[in-house]
């Protein structure tokens, strides 16, 4: 929590002044009594019209400063409070796009983005109400019983016993509802969980008709939060009707010995009225301080799930740029990497050295660490044990960002973002001009449906590209990659939507357009890695074979039964 303070210090002014104000408030809300028991014992009693309008004229004029007092309040509150808001999530959002794969992993992707909205609105709403009530609440309560004692000190012992049994009440329900709206907000994360996969896979659910089944779990997860926040509710529920309970018991108590000691003449009746405003005033404010506490417990457990954000390490990244002039261009020396609490190595024991404008190709079995081995080369992860080297400099040694700007990319599922295609396209350099944008897709076969399209660069691509065909996507993706002709283009089986003669023709303008790029190649298909200098084959994140096609052939048990079924499939298609 302390962690989140630093964003309040643009905002002294207003968390001083809105507490002042809400004081001057309840200040002048403590002096209304005072002037009620005037009226009624001097204005009243008296038969004293005069008095009685001067002194209603009174509240009017304390209830009118009294509500510009609250709007001033109100208004710094807010200022403050969004200010902070607007502040902590724009650095939680900066924080999280720094942070290295591992990190974001431990957290996860829905948590996350549930952290940054509704845990961030949990803490601003508690900024807010703090300014607000935090102070008046508390005052209300000490200033309204300072006030009763002075009045009466003997019937201040009904307020004695009623202010305790009402902050008992306060207290158990809290003590049981507090670790309830924890749990109420670990399962809002799963609830965004089913969210986020349900709609980036509701092609998948459709083609195997599971929208029922989708359904049903997602209901299951929304009525687990239902039934968790009506549990907490039915329980917060009893502090209203408890504490009102008590606090007409209290007034009737009051009443009933106030009118004793008014018949004893120790007391007037506008006394006995402000005593009861006052008992009332300060068992209203233990109701506010109870729901107060409610929100500080919600703001404090999102707090700290924010902090677990920013207790997590950016991205690592040295000083040393690339070395664009070494011969060789990757270099991986006895290099194992396993994923957190994975148990087992993704990778282990890869040796393999790749020299500028040769091709490498990576095969093997689902889960046998071909993308694991891809993604240790743009430093996404750091080797477990062992030695990435890339481009002269070790990944721990070199500078990232420098890095990353001669390395192309191409995941295995190919994401593009809504925008104009021309936009999607300068995400590598973002000053490439339309001629090396066109180059980029004539190369990655692109240009043959891009320049029928009616916009042409000025076509507006939807939300994960939603409008295009898989190939037609993947074949951007690759384009996009190619922007400003990286030393290192990692294609993750990056070509599956593409026909065999349309990968042909791309490997065949790879060769002739870039053919100073180092190309690592992930495939299933041993007809893309033909042609490729060295092909490494894993299986269980070891490489049992390394070599040329023809090499593995002779040599590689697994890499000829990839090649024999394959070409079976190829025979029985053509049958």
């Amino acid at each position: 929590m302390k962690r989140l303070f630093r964003y309040l210090k643009s905002y002294k002014k207003e968390l001083v002044l809105g507490p002042f104000f809400k004081l001057l408030e309840a200040i002048f809300e403590l002096i209304v009594p005072i002037v009620m028991a005037r009226i009624i014992d001097n204005g009243i009693a008296n038969k004293d019209s005069a008095y009685v309008l001067k002194m209603s004229g009174l509240i009017i004029i304390l209830g009118v400063c009294g509500l510009c007092f609250a709007l001033t309040c109100q208004f710094l509150a807010a200022k403050c409070a969004y200010g902070f808001g607007t502040d902590l999530r724009a650095d939680l959002y900066r924080h999280i796009n720094s942070l290295s794969y591992s990190s974001i992993d431990k957290i996860g992707t829905s948590s996350l983005i549930n952290r940054l909205t509704n845990d961030s609105m949990t803490v601003q709403n508690g900024v807010n109400m703090f300014i607000r009530l935090a102070v008046r609440a508390p005052f209300l309560v000490i200033g309204a019983a300072i006030m009763a004692f002075m009045i009466d000190m003997k019937l201040s012992l009904v307020l004695i016993l009623s202010a305790p049994l009402i902050s008992v009440i306060i207290f158990l329900i809290m003590r049981k509802t507090v670790p309830m709206y924890r749990k109420t907000q670990q399962k809002l994360d799963k609830a965004a969980l089913l969210t986020r996969e349900s709609l980036e896979g509701t092609r998948v659910i459709r083609a195997f008709s599971r929208q029922n089944e989708e359904i049903e779990e997602f209901s299951e997860a929304v009525n687990e939060i239902a039934e968790c926040s009506a549990a907490v509710g039915k329980i917060s529920a009893i502090l209203n009707p408890a504490a009102f309970m008590i606090m007409n018991l209290g007034i009737v108590a009051i009443i009933w010995f106030g009118g004793l000691r008014i018949d004893s003449g120790s007391l007037t009746q506008g006394e006995l009225t402000a005593f009861t405003n006052y008992m009332t005033q300060i068992l209203l404010a233990l109701v506010v301080l109870a729901n107060l506490i409610v929100i500080f417990t919600k703001a404090f457990a999102s707090a700290n799930r924010i902090s677990e954000v920013f207790s997590l390490p950016s991205e690592e990244t040295g000083t040393i740029p690339p070395d664009r002039s070494s011969e060789n261009i990757i270099e991986f020396c006895n290099v194992s990497f396993g994923y957190e609490n994975s148990g087992e190595d993704s990778v282990h024991d890869l040796s393999f050295t790749l020299k500028r404008g040769e091709m490498l190709g990576i095969i093997g079995g689902t889960g046998s660490g071909k993308s694991t081995a891809a993604a240790l080369i743009p430093a996404f992860y750091r080797p477990t044990s062992g030695k990435v080297i890339v481009s002269g400099v070790d990944i721990n040694e070199v500078n990232v960002e420098e890095l990353r700007k001669i390395i192309g990319t191409v995941p295995q599922k190919a994401v593009l973002f809504s925008g104009t295609l021309r936009e999607n396209m300068q995400w590598q350099k973002s000053d490439a001009t339309d001629e090396e944008i066109i180059s980029a897709l004539k190369t990655a076969q692109a240009w043959e449906f891009v320049e029928k399209l009616p916009k042409g660069l000025d076509t507006y691509i939807a939300q994960g590209g939603s409008n295009l065909s898989g190939g037609q996507k993947q074949r951007i993706a690759i384009a996009r990659a190619l922007v400003g002709k990286p030393d290192i283009l990692i294609l993750d089986d990056s070509t599956s939507a593409l026909d065999y003669s349309t990968d042909l023709r791309l490997r065949k303008a790879l060769k002739e357009n870039l053919s100073e790029t180092s190309v690592v190649m992930i495939s299933q298909r041993t007809t893309s890695l033909k042609g490729a200098d060295r092909i490494i084959v894993m299986e269980d994140g070891q490489p049992v074979g390394i070599g040329t096609h023809d090499e593995l052939l002779e040599s590689c048990e697994i890499y000829q039964d990839i090649y024999r079924s394959q070409m079976n499939e190829k025979e029985d298609r053509h049958a």
